[in-house]
């Protein structure tokens, strides 16, 4: 799975290269989430593995979402 950042979002590129959703940063939880494609009616296994996976790493601070400066 690829993860590509857009405007301080993730996109969740499939292994087939379909956008499976987005991961973005709650402010108000201090959380990572993930917003499921509505195209995609469900991820497989090892897609939501991924997914967990890069939620869990980016809330402990081992990935990060680049910052765009729109200056």
């Amino acid at each position: 799975m690829l993860f590509f950042p857009i405007q301080q979002e993730l996109d969740c590129i499939s292994d087939d290269g379909r956008i499976i959703g987005r991961i973005r940063f709650n402010a108000d939880t201090g959380k990572h989430l993930f917003q499921q494609d509505a195209a995609v009616d469900a991820l497989s296994e090892v897609e939501q593995a991924e997914v967990n996976k890069r939620l869990i790493g980016l809330d402990a601070g081992i990935y990060s979402i680049p910052m765009q400066d729109d200056d």
